[in-house]
């Protein structure tokens, strides 16, 4: 759906136009609908205006402007908001892709990355040095917005999560001051930037801590027929509990295309797949992999070596701007055997490019301490999710649907904690599963001592006062 296009009067543009250097951007302007776009294009926004600051201060001014004019304020780094957040009909955007560029201190082994910069930026400083910071699985998905969720991808059970690896953030907040906030710096802050940073201010500065790695990446992927679904689900479910840190691993319930190198016997059946990417050294993958050979015999295996900046780009056409998305998931220790049939049955039927994944967590991630951040769930064992991608408009509701579909089927699996980077929905029930009620009471909290005007509530939002907060009990 199309938002109407808003104007700002004149005399605000100009006010703006004085007291900000960087681009400035209307519908009047022919750059306009290109400045708007959204990765997600399930989501078509109109803001009343774009900028572009260039620095931490200019940041300011445009919340300041948005304040004074009562525009709904969202920021753009990256802009890969699955939920089209980084766009607002008749808002402001704060679009960061002016503050890009990452430096790397080899000595120090951290990276300082700017609040628009890419994954794809950090990933290609980091191994000039032969260092690397956990982060996502697509290049050019924006820092900050990954980050400030969590972070999770393809090195997390060996090195934690992204914001296991944050050393501190440097953000605007809702009053235009600049603030530093690490473990010794606003501690608190720093505890809510971890998991629910956009409810706090504008993020300027990440530093990041790196590790040695590389440069290669030992993968393998190993394909069934969804007849076989169930034993290779119990070769994945007990083994990825145990599993090497180095090793990350999903399984996988997709449909076989007929240009992927699948078997003729395969292509358009559903199929169910064990992959997996190991970060050790490779004379160490035979014996930690070891577990996910012993089940029954693959379709199909492709196992080898690629270098790691290779791989975190591998994707980057596949989620290139411009295709509709819808995704949900939630975390698990387990899941019902009843539920893997009937998954293959709705995969089979999806709409678009339907697929649902189980990625194991732990590792690094689990280790980590449960109050030792916002984000919630670390004792999960599972993160499973459906996703859907698809070109034709006309089947919005029915891949919408699709996703909400497949995710019934493992509900009653569920535990605590979701990852926010990965819901498409939004909304206070959707916000207080991400959390649970502990968590997003002390972010509530936060919220109230740093942005209690709720400026910053384009996202997963923590309301300053909400109804949660003092809940009857069920019952």
């Amino acid at each position: 759906m199309v938002d109407a296009s808003p104007t700002l009067p004149a005399p605000a543009l100009d006010q703006l136009r004085r007291s900000f250097h960087g681009d400035v951007i209307t519908p009047a302007d022919g750059s306009y609908d290109d400045a708007r776009r959204l990765w997600n294009a399930l989501h078509d926004r109109r803001p009343a205006a774009i900028v572009r600051p260039r620095d931490p201060s200019e940041v300011a001014t445009a919340i300041c402007f948005g304040r004074d004019h009562d525009l709904e304020i969202t920021v753009r780094s990256g802009g890969h908001s699955l939920a089209g957040l980084t766009g607002r009909a008749g808002g402001l955007v704060v679009d960061l892709s002016a503050m890009r560029g990452v430096e790397v201190d080899p000595e120090r082994r951290t990276a300082r990355a700017n609040g628009g910069a890419l994954l794809g930026e950090l990933d290609v400083a980091a191994q000039a040095h032969g260092l690397v910071c956990p982060v996502g699985v697509v290049g050019h998905t924006g820092v900050a917005g990954l980050t400030l969720g969590g972070g999770v991808g393809r090195l997390q059970r060996q090195f934690g999560l992204t914001i296991d690896n944050l050393a501190a953030v440097e953000l605007v907040t809702a009053d235009g001051r600049l603030v530093r906030t690490s473990e010794t710096e606003e501690p608190d802050l720093f505890w809510g930037m971890r998991g629910a940073g956009w409810n706090f201010g504008i993020a300027t500065a990440f530093e990041l801590r790196l590790h040695p790695f590389g440069p290669d990446l030992h993968r393998g992927i190993l394909v069934f027929p969804a007849t076989e679904i169930q034993a290779a689900w119990d070769v994945f479910r007990d083994y990825a509990p145990h599993a090497p840190d180095a090793v990350s691993l999903i399984f996988g319930i997709d449909r076989a295309g007929p240009d992927a190198g699948y078997p003729d016997e395969l292509i358009g059946r559903p199929i169910a797949y064990i992959a997996y990417n190991h970060s050790g050294a490779a004379g160490s993958v035979e014996r930690d992999t070891a577990g996910l050979h012993v089940g029954p015999k693959p379709a199909m295996s492709v196992i080898g070596s690629r270098p790691y900046l290779d791989v975190q780009t591998a994707h980057d056409l596949a989620f290139d701007w411009g295709h509709r998305s819808f995704i949900a998931g939630f975390n698990a220790d387990d899941v019902r055997p009843e539920a893997l049939g009937e998954l293959v049955e709705v995969v089979a039927g999806a709409p678009g490019a339907g697929t649902f994944s189980i990625t194991a967590l732990g590792g690094a991630i689990g280790r980590a301490a449960e109050e030792g951040t916002a984000y919630a769930g670390r004792a999960a064992v599972f993160d499973l999710s459906a996703d859907a991608a698809w070109s034709d408009a006309a089947l919005d509701d029915a891949n919408r649907d699709w996703v909400r579909r497949a995710m019934a089927v493992v509900e009653p699996d569920a535990t605590v904690g979701r990852y926010a980077n990965e819901i498409s929905d939004v909304g206070p029930e959707e916000t207080r599963l991400i959390y649970g009620d502990a968590k997003l009471a002390r972010l509530a909290a936060l919220k109230r001592t740093w942005d209690a005007d709720n400026v910053f509530h384009v996202n997963h939002n923590v309301a300053p006062a909400a109804a949660w907060v003092t809940r009857a009990p069920a019952g």
